[in-house]
């Protein structure tokens, strides 16, 4: 009787803790004022709709897509990044079990001697035969907090908001290494396109140069024209050993990028047919908060810090928990399970309540609204910085195009007056300067052509990227 009166006299209790479990004292979450512009401050009048396109339909040299392939597969980056994903998916199913109660089961024996002189020892021989006293105990106790504040619910939303964060951050870092392996790429193209144009100008200026020698020899020139030939030759000749070098270390870049030990990468003949997908793209910046997943993962950031909040501001409130308890306990090992006459059982309820703890807790809970606060800020930053690259590649895409435009224009004007140059010295109607002149203006402008083709499309890889690219 005296067990069924006490766990009545529990009832009230617990129905108290079942009536204000449903109590939350987190804020909702809720996305900070962003004040986005409507439009770009740049706008490439295209068609539409290309934006998010797959990496293997925007790139279409197929040696490209092998590097990147390999790029996804091997980075160790990556690999480290999906590991964080792995352990913030344990971190999220563990959440879901906070509201569950734990169990805990124990058993402990134990022998003492009592002194002689104490109380207890004195009286220990009226009770039992020997000079030490056996203690024999096990228990089986559950422990169930009760979610009155919604702790449980916050908990999730943190660890939920931190496991898709990182999958963002995932993404954005896939994406990141995709388009630094296509500009390594480029770059390596761009580089065999300098040796081509240093190979050729080596042979134009070897030309001029032995018809300069042949000059000479028959008193027709002074050695100063022969000296300014082979100067320029060296000129060309100089570039060869560079270029070589550079495409050496772009090379060990590439391999390391992609997961390997440096070694010649195979590579398309010419920048011509490594071009990317033009991008078509008069969207507005508030499409970024659903594209870039660098922005999604600092939204995330903001719900982590708001549920973190919550969590702070829980602790301060009491926190109201069950424990029943069953075991058994004797003084004999003989009857330590003689069931029912060992058992033992016991059954609480306990409030806690924090008072004073040096204003621990209200310090927490205000460095976490301040946490938040900075969370929301760098979102913030985050989508402007996103909407001023979008801005910044459209700008270099079309500042690049209309200067090929004009390189290429003036590429065809050097060609002619070179040829032309060469025509007229030798019917002895141009000196040897015209013609070393058109030489290595063409050279320049060669050289010139080949690095804005390279900033034509790592600006529309770039523009790429910072559209929100399309990792899957």
């Amino acid at each position: 009787m005296t067990n069924v009166f006490n766990i009545k006299k529990l009832i009230p209790g617990v129905l108290l803790l079942l009536l204000v479990s449903s109590c939350v004292v987190g804020k909702k979450y809720k996305q900070p004022a962003l004040d986005l512009p409507e439009k770009y401050r740049t706008e490439l009048q295209l068609t539409a709709d290309t934006v998010q396109l797959p990496w293997r339909t925007f790139f279409k040299d197929k040696q490209l897509i092998t590097l990147i392939e390999k790029a996804l597969q091997k980075n160790n980056e990556i690999a480290v990044a999906l590991k964080t994903v792995e352990q913030l998916n344990l971190a999220f199913k563990q959440a879901k079990l906070e509201w569950l109660p734990t169990l805990e089961l124990s058993g402990s024996a134990n022998r003492a001697w009592q002194s002689k002189n104490s109380m207890n020892g004195s009286l220990m021989g009226q009770f039992v035969s020997t000079p030490y006293i056996d203690d024999y105990t096990s228990s089986l106790r559950l422990n169930w907090e009760m979610d009155i504040w919604g702790k449980t619910s916050m908990m999730k939303a943190a660890t939920r908001a931190d496991y898709f964060a990182q999958k963002e951050n995932v993404a954005a870092l896939k994406t990141r290494i995709i388009v630094q392996v296509a500009q390594a790429y480029y770059n390596l193209v761009a580089l065999d396109e300098q040796v081509k144009i240093a190979t050729a100008n080596i042979e134009l200026s070897d030309r001029t140069l032995q018809i300069m020698r042949l000059q000479y020899n028959a008193g027709q020139i002074n050695s100063l024209g022969v000296q300014q030939a082979e100067a320029q030759k060296k000129t060309a000749e100089m570039l060869l050993p560079l270029a070589l070098q550079n495409s050496a270390v772009q090379e060990n870049a590439l391999s390391i990028l992609c997961g390997a030990y440096p070694d010649r990468i195979a590579r398309a003949e010419s920048l011509k047919k490594v071009l990317p997908e033009d991008l078509a793209t008069t969207g507005v910046p508030a499409a970024l908060l659903s594209r870039r997943p660098d922005v999604k993962a600092a939204e995330y950031a903001v719900m982590v810090a708001n549920a973190k909040a919550g969590l702070a501001n829980a602790a301060m409130y009491p926190s109201l928990s069950l424990v029943p308890q069953i075991g058994t306990n004797s003084m004999q090992f003989k009857d330590w399970f003689d069931l029912p006459g060992s058992v033992t059982k016991n059954i609480a309820a306990n409030l806690t309540q924090p008072l004073f703890q040096k204003k621990m807790l209200r310090t927490a809970y205000k460095t976490a609204l301040i946490e938040h606060d900075k969370a929301a800020i760098q979102f913030k930053q985050t989508v402007l910085q996103a909407v001023g690259e979008v801005s910044d590649a459209m700008a270099r895409s079309k500042g690049a195009s209309q200067r090929l435009v004009l390189a290429e224009e003036k590429g065809m004007a050097l060609n002619k007056a070179t040829n032309d140059a060469m025509k007229l010295y030798a019917n002895g109607m141009a000196n040897y300067l015209e013609v070393i002149t058109a030489q290595n203006n063409k050279l320049q402008n060669d050289l010139e052509t080949i690095a804005i083709h390279l900033e034509k499309y790592n600006a529309t890889t770039d523009l790429y990227r910072a559209l929100g690219g399309g990792v899957e």
